[in-house]
Parts: structure tokens; C-alpha cells; sequence
């Protein structure tokens, strides 16, 4: 892996509670990490896999390591949110986490 490959800008976002002006609690998306990451769709087998649990919009993004990752976060890549479906360890050498996210449609 080359510096190069992490190209790309994302935010990772927490779902948290937070307190507005007038003292209410609301839930809402916070951000927790803005990553360079390398972001690719998946291909081949895995594609198909996807496609089977009509998964097609998955998209495949690579950071370096983040010890607290998990799958409650969502990520932010070009304005559209992504939430996470499995996170990767890359061989366990905590160097690289590679991270599956499905596209939410906003649109209804």
C-alpha cells in the first residue's frame, strides 16, 4: 500500500445524544474522525455476493487503524452516508482497517 491509495477524504460520525439550546436531548449524528481513505465498489465475487442480498451499493473504503471502530458508526464520503456493515482488521497487524458500507437512500 502506498500513501497515494489513501486519497481520499471521509468523516466517520457517532450516533450520540446532545443536548440543543433549550436543554432537550436529541439524538443525532455527531462527527468523530475526518480519515484518508482509499475507496473502491466491490468487484468480482464479492459483487455478486452483494447483489444476492440486495446489497448493491456497498462500497468498500480503507483506513489506517482506529482503535474504537465499530459497527454503529456510519461514514460520510462525498455527502452521502454510508453505514458500516463489517469492519476488517487487514491481516490483524492493526495497520489497516478495511470497512464494507451500504448506502442509505435518503430519497424514501
Amino acid at each position: 500500500m502506498e500513501i497515494g491509495d489513501l486519497r481520499h477524504r471521509i468523516i466517520i460520525q457517532k450516533f450520540t445524544t446532545v443536548v440543543n439550546k433549550n436543554g432537550f436531548e436529541l439524538e443525532a449524528w455527531q462527527d468523530y474522525k475526518t480519515v484518508w481513505a482509499s475507496v473502491s465498489n466491490l468487484s468480482g465475487r464479492e459483487y455478486y455476493q452483494a447483489a444476492a442480498i440486495q446489497a448493491e451499493k456497498t462500497v468498500k473504503f480503507l483506513i489506517r487503524h482506529i482503535d474504537d471502530m465499530d459497527t454503529s458508526m456510519r461514514i460520510i464520503f462525498k455527502d452521502k452516508p454510508y453505514n458500516i456493515t463489517s469492519i476488517d482488521n487487514r491481516d490483524y497487524a492493526n495497520k489497516y482497517l478495511e470497512i464494507k458500507a451500504l448506502e442509505v437512500d435518503i430519497g424514501g
